[in-house]
Parts: C-alpha cells; structure tokens; sequence
C-alpha cells in the first residue's frame, strides 16, 4: 500500500519517461508538428549564434554597396549574399539578428501574458462571484477592441519604442489566457480530487497552485504556443507603423517600413524579412497543432 500511495522515485523517473514517450509519440504522428519543430531548433540556433552566423555588422553602412541585389541577380555581390538595403546594410545579417528580436519578443510577451492571466483566472475561478464578475467584465471590455488597434492606442500613451510595444502586446494578449484558466479551474473545482484537499485542510492558495492549476495547464501550454505568434506579428505590425522597435534595430516589421519606398525596384528589401515573419508564424502554429494533439485526450487515438 505504501508503495502505491509514495511512488518511490526509480518509480517516478519511470512514470515520467513514459509520459514523455506517451507525449513524443503523439506529437511525432502530426508531421507538420515536427516540421515546425525543426524550423524552430533552426531559428533558435540562429538567434542564440547571430554574432557567429551573421557575416556582418548588422548595422554597419556599405556607402559604396546601396540596394545591391542577391547574389543571383545582374549586380550582385557575393560579400552580401541577400542583397544590401537603401543604406547599404547587409539584408542577411540584418534577418539573423532580427530572429532574435523576434523571439526575444515572444517569450517576453507570453511570459507576461502567461503570468498575469493565469494568475487572474485562477482568482476568478476559485472565488467566483463578484470577482469572478469585476475580471470577466474587464477582460470582456479589452476583448472588445480589435488587439492590433488596443495595442497601437496603448504605444500612443506610452511611447513609442520595443519594451512598450512588448507591454501593450501582452496586456492584449492577457484576456485569452484568463478566460482559459478560468473555465479551466471551473471544470476541475467540484472533482473529487480538488474536494479531498479541501477537507484535508488545504488553504486556497495551495489547492490553486499545487492541486488546480498543475490539471489546466494543457490548454495554457497550446493557447500559449499560439499567442508566441501572435505577439510577433503584433510586433512586427507595431513596428512597421513606427511605433514598436526603432531604426536602425534589426527587427523584422522595421525592416518592412524602412523598405516600403523602394518596394517597386528593390523587391529583397520587403520580401525576405516578410518571409522570416511568415516561415516563424507558420512553424510556430504548427508547433502549436502538434502540441494540442499531444496534450489534449480527447484528440488521442487509441
């Protein structure tokens, strides 16, 4: 008896191994899944290893090399292999270090936004009743606006520039993550589980974080995942109005609005760093899909 009421932890590391196989087995059946994992290790690589990878300065000025084409087109230059902008900066260089603005930007945005909404909808779930109502009338009210436009009145008030943008994203974001733990912890308050700790003396705090919040974190995780791409295209749409990061950062929606004048005769300026956000985005939701396979019972086959 004592054996199956306090797991010894050979028996743990086991239970665990095979929780990880059990989640690596659902994860691996989405291909696209394992795809978008592999671009991520890619881009995670990159961003940690820019000052490595990157073949230049990234805001370093070729005066004699301006909007030079890649190097497979007449004019090329094998010293900038994508190409150089209207100044003269390495087009490559200048997408390497952007990924990692732009992963930078997704885990602070969802940190934020995972931390503050969690912590509200454990709140309003557990206690319910007028506070349950005051939060979910505020986070009705922040879902109202269109997130783009909430965000962009948000940088107006507070200024222009990267960790303002990250606050208003985040702030934007929050109300998805409250109104999923909250029908979260709703759907697992009255188990049986939740109810023995209850009669055992445990204090709200501990049956929140230690008994709730362990059982509802499946849907945070996917919901999560999603929001990391979110909060990049937010980003990179706040600073293509010039009101997220500022020029000469290499972020890739400064790098879009610095090149929209010379979209008609240097088409490299907009493409590619429209292409990091896309290839980013897309591996980030198919991440997120094989995530949700992986984590949600109801989509596992027997």
């Amino acid at each position: 008896m004592s054996d199956i009421t306090n797991p010894t932890p050979k028996k743990e590391t086991s239970m665990r191994r095979r929780m990880l196989a059990e989640f690596w087995f659902y994860f691996s059946e989405n291909k696209g899944a394992v795809l978008g994992l592999a671009l991520m290790v890619i881009l995670i690589f990159i961003a940690v290893f820019a000052p490595i990878v990157a073949p230049h300065d990234p805001i370093q000025q070729y005066r004699d090399a301006l909007l030079v084409p890649p190097v497979w087109e007449d004019g090329g230059d094998w010293r900038f292999l994508l190409g150089t902008d209207a100044v003269g900066r390495d087009m490559l260089s200048r997408l390497i270090y952007g990924a990692r603005f732009s992963l930078f930007i997704g885990v602070v945005v969802v940190g934020l936004a995972l931390l503050g909404g969690v912590t509200v909808g454990l709140i309003a779930g557990y206690y319910r009743g007028a506070v349950d109502t005051v939060i979910m009338r505020m986070m009705d009210v922040i879902l109202a606006f269109p997130s783009l436009l909430l965000a962009l009145v948000m940088v107006a008030i507070l200024g222009p520039g990267l960790l303002n943008a990250m606050i208003a994203i985040a702030i934007v974001l929050q109300p998805h993550f409250v109104r999923l733990t909250r029908a979260a912890v709703l759907n697992e308050l009255n188990r049986d589980y939740v109810t023995s700790a209850r009669v055992a003396g445990a204090s709200p705090f501990y049956l929140m974080t230690r008994t709730i919040l362990p059982n509802c974190l499946g849907p945070v995780i996917v919901q999560a995942t999603l929001s990391f791409s979110n909060a990049i295209l937010d980003a990179a749409a706040l600073g293509f109005l010039g009101m997220g990061a500022q020029a000469p950062t290499p972020e890739w929606g400064t790098m879009l609005a610095e090149a929209r004048e010379f979209i008609s005769r240097a088409w490299w300026v907009v493409t590619f760093p429209g292409l990091a956000i896309l290839i980013t985005v897309l591996a980030i939701n198919l991440m997120g899909d094989g995530l949700r396979d992986a984590l949600d019972p109801k989509l596992k086959r027997s």
